[in-house]
C-alpha cells in the first residue's frame, strides 16, 4: 500500500541491518554500520538510551555491563564515562548523531529504549533536520505517546512511527478474528507500521492473516529479528514488507534470488 511517509520509500521489502549487522561484528559499533553500507544495506536499525547529561548514545542495553568492559546504567553515567567504554573491549559506543552524520542517505529504524532518551532524541533529529530519514519505535507504548506530543507540528506527519506493545497486540487479536477495536483504529492513525518479533517461542507470531489485517489498516509489517534463511523464506512468502536481521548476507541473498534486493551505497562523509 502506498505511504506519504518517506522512509518507507522502497521497492519490495525493506532489508534491515539489526543494530548494525551484530553478526561477526560489534553490535551498534561503527563498523558494523559500514559493513552493513557497504553491503549495500540502505536501512540500519539501532537502539536510543540518554547519559546523565543528555547525550544520546546508539545502544541496546540500559547498562554498560554485558558488551563492553566497563559497567553501569547509562542515565546515571556522565557521557565522559560512556565514551570511555569499549564495545566487545574494542570500539566506542557512538552518538545517534555520530551515525546520522556519518551516512546521510542512509536510513534509521530507531528504538527508544528509556524515557530520558526522548527529550535528546527530539532535540537530536530536530538539530540534523533529520525527521524524514528515520522510523521510531519502542516497546513503551507511553514511550512512544509521550515523543508524539514533543514532535514540531510541522513534523509531525513526516515522522514514520510503529505500533506500540498494546496495538501490536490488538493487531494480532484482529488477525484472530476479533473486532477492529477503537484501540487499532486510534493506533493506526498516524502510525506507518506494525514492527513485530516473527515468533513467540516456537509459536509464529505473523500469519497470513496477520500481514492481511496490517495491510487493510494501512500499516506496513516488518518483522524481527530474523536470522535463520527458512524463516526469511516464509515471511517474504507471507508478504511482509520489512525484515530486520544480524545476518546481513543471508538476508541479501534471501531477496536476490526473488529479484528483490536493491543495492544502495550511502557515502560515507
Amino acid at each position: 500500500m502506498p505511504s506519504s511517509h518517506e522512509f518507507l520509500d522502497h521497492p519490495g521489502p525493506i532489508p534491515f541491518a539489526h543494530r548494525g549487522g551484530a553478526k561477526g561484528f560489534p553490535e551498534n559499533s561503527m563498523p558494523a554500520f559500514q559493513r552493513a553500507v557497504s553491503l549495500g544495506y540502505r536501512y540500519l536499525e539501532t537502539d536510543v538510551h540518554a547519559t546523565a547529561d543528555g547525550v544520546l548514545v546508539a545502544f541496546h542495553d540500559r547498562t554498560l555491563d554485558r558488551v563492553t568492559d566497563r559497567s553501569g546504567p547509562i542515565a546515571r553515567l556522565p557521557y565522559a564515562q560512556v565514551e570511555r567504554a569499549r564495545i566487545d573491549g574494542t570500539e566506542p559506543i557512538p552518538r545517534l548523531e555520530d551515525i546520522l552524520g556519518s551516512w546521510p542517505d542512509a536510513r534509521i529504524n530507531i528504538d527508544i529504549k528509556d524515557e530520558p532518551a526522548i527529550t535528546p532524541l527530539v532535540e537530536t533529529l530536530h538539530r540534523t533536520m533529520s525527521w524524514h530519514l528515520v522510523c521510531i519505535t519502542s516497546f513503551s507504548t507511553r514511550r512512544l505517546v509521550q515523543l508524539r506530543a514533543r514532535l514540531p507540528l510541522f513534523t509531525d506527519e513526516d515522522v514514520c512511527m510503529s505500533l506500540g506493545p498494546r496495538g501490536v497486540m490488538a493487531l494480532r487479536a484482529r488477525s484472530y478474528g476479533g473486532p477492529v477495536s477503537k484501540l487499532v483504529r486510534l493506533a493506526a492513525t498516524g502510525i506507518a507500521c506494525a514492527q513485530v518479533p516473527h515468533g513467540l517461542g516456537p509459536v509464529p507470531f505473523v500469519t497470513a492473516t496477520f500481514v492481511e489485517q496490517a495491510h487493510v489498516l494501512g500499516l506496513k509489517v516488518h518483522v524481527w529479528t530474523v536470522n535463520k534463511p527458512a524463516e526469511m523464506e516464509r515471511l517474504l512468502d507471507l508478504g511482509v514488507d520489512g525484515i530486520f536481521t544480524d545476518d546481513l548476507v543471508a538476508l541479501r541473498d534471501a531477496l536476490a534470488a526473488r529479484g528483490l534486493w536493491h543495492s544502495a551505497s550511502p557515502s560515507k562523509s
